[in-house]
């Protein structure tokens, strides 16, 4: 196949039957994404046209846009479409974005909610924060100046955060004289060093933001050679993250007890799905017991999904306290106290090798010490060893905890599998990251994580760990507590 062919390979819309005309089919779930580059590559001007074209700017709004554009009108006599995005004050005097902005708009088939973040290497942080929530991302090249460091920095961040989904939209092409082997060249380019990140959806796609070719509507009167799908086409088509590749999960933010005869725990689930019935374990106690009653606000649920904010009540006495987390019997996070993790540096002073940090994720704070292993070279994708962590570096930690933790990866779960590190001197947030696995599984058995794992019935368990047969290792030994079909069929795979 050939690189031009490669760069405007798309999947275009099904022919329909001669007939009656096709009626859209509306997708009821939003896509998530984000516009990322380097800075001026026009990522806030791509936005606005974004929302102009698919009539997302309501009349008040393009009044103070056509009164704030006076003096700044482009080449067209268009308004300076930036300014639907940039809302603070240093953004309008400066002419760039420094916050993430959150802008929503939708067409016959979707809808979509869009992060505009800073191209700046200073506000790298914020970049991350749009990131950690999205499904897709955008991600602009100037094409005049080409994919720069900022470019795969912004691109290994987001794929750092999940984002596996990509369009690389070569913006201002019209400032080329729409020129084809450049278009090709970049998209080249960009797909080659992707690869090094593991990615390979990724949709090139030459545009004007200014013009709005290829943006909601086609540019083939100025690029005749380019037949993929324009921007709105490739995100209508785009996929949503599932929160259903894990089991259940509820992290325990508060403890309801209105009155002594109901104790329920609070919080909102993180994966997965539960009805009454269901046998969950409380980590990281252990304890076992079967959901009885899902309560909301104003009604008791027959289920609870994924983003669902609920009152779970047991059917039995536990232990459970904010920072604890409910999951499946047969699905349960990792659990331990060293794991391994990728993060990202975000204050001025770094990460400090050996300094003990508060660790937050979800309801639950931790004391951690980090331990830098290497750190991602930009400019040849390479992980070289690393004593320390400056701002804005992405690296690899080991992690180290006081206290047994509780994560799943974070490819399995965004919400379980990811954290901040706080200063606990300034209580500034010095780092983002995301579990890759406990260090156990990672990097071989470590002298300080030599444990058995057992995964069995909690009554067996019980019998087991208080026979002689681990008498004094009670340390060395994790139990997952698991159903006794679940247990038959390890028995089973055993035997094979």
């Amino acid at each position: 196949m050939t690189v031009s062919a490669i760069a405007t390979a798309a999947v275009l819309p099904v022919e329909e039957p001669a007939g009656e005309p096709a009626r859209a089919v509306r997708d009821s779930r939003p896509l998530r994404l984000i516009t990322c580059g380097s800075v001026d590559d026009g990522k806030s001007t791509l936005i606005g046209r974004l929302l102009w074209d698919t009539k997302a700017v309501k009349e008040d709004q393009a009044a103070t846009l056509e009164r704030d554009s006076s003096g700044r009108q482009n080449d067209l006599g268009l308004p300076d479409f930036a300014l639907l995005l940039d809302g603070l004050q240093a953004e309008r005097e400066q002419g760039i974005t420094i916050d993430v902005a959150y802008r929503y708009f939708s067409t016959d088939r979707r809808a979509f909610i869009v992060a505009d973040t800073p191209g700046h290497e200073q506000y790298t942080r914020n970049m991350a924060t749009g990131a950690s929530t999205a499904d897709l991302a955008v991600l602009l090249v100037d094409a005049r100046a080409g994919i720069l460091e900022q470019t795969r920095r912004h691109a290994t961040i987001a794929t750092l955060m999940g984002i596996r989904q990509f369009v690389l939209a070569v913006n201002k092409i019209d400032l080329t004289g729409y020129d084809r082997a450049r278009f090709e060249e970049l998209a080249h380019e960009f797909r080659e060093f992707a690869l090094t990140l593991g990615v390979k959806q990724i949709t090139a796609i030459p545009m004007s933001a200014l013009k709005g070719e290829n943006v909601v509507y086609d540019g083939s009167t100025a690029m005749p050679w380019y037949e993929g799908p324009t921007l709105v086409e490739t995100l209508e088509k785009a996929t949503t993250r599932s929160s259903q590749t894990v089991g259940f999960r509820l992290p325990v933010q508060r403890v309801s007890r209105p009155g002594e005869s109901f104790r329920g725990y609070q919080g909102t689930v993180a994966g997965g799905s539960v009805k009454p019935g269901d046998s969950v374990v409380v980590l990281p106690s252990g304890m076992v017991a079967n959901v009885s009653k899902i309560v909301t606000f104003d009604l008791v649920r027959n289920a609870a999904v994924a983003g669902d904010a609920v009152t779970l009540v047991l059917d039995r006495q536990v232990d459970v306290a904010r920072g604890d987390m409910i999951v499946a019997i047969d699905s349960q996070p990792m659990t331990g106290r060293g794991f391994d993790a990728q993060l990202v540096a975000l204050q001025p002073e770094g990460i400090e090798p050996g300094k003990r940090y508060w660790l937050k994720s979800g309801s639950r704070r931790q004391r951690v010490s980090i331990e830098p292993v290497s750190q991602l070279d930009l400019a040849t994708s390479k992980w070289n060893a690393a004593a320390r962590l400056p701002m804005n570096a992405i690296g690899k930690v080991h992690l180290v905890f006081d206290e047994q933790a509780i994560f799943d990866a974070y490819e399995q779960n965004r919400t379980t599998g990811a954290f901040i590190l706080i200063d606990p001197d300034t209580n500034n947030t010095v780092a983002g990251g995301m579990i890759t696995g406990r260090r156990a599984e990672i990097g071989g058995i470590h002298k300080d994580d030599q444990r058995v794992l057992l995964s069995l019935p909690a009554e067996l368990a019980e019998k087991i760990m208080a026979s002689e047969l681990f008498s004094g290792r009670r340390q060395d030994v994790e139990v997952r507590h698991t159903s006794a079909g679940r247990a038959a069929e390890l028995l089973a795979e055993l035997d094979e």
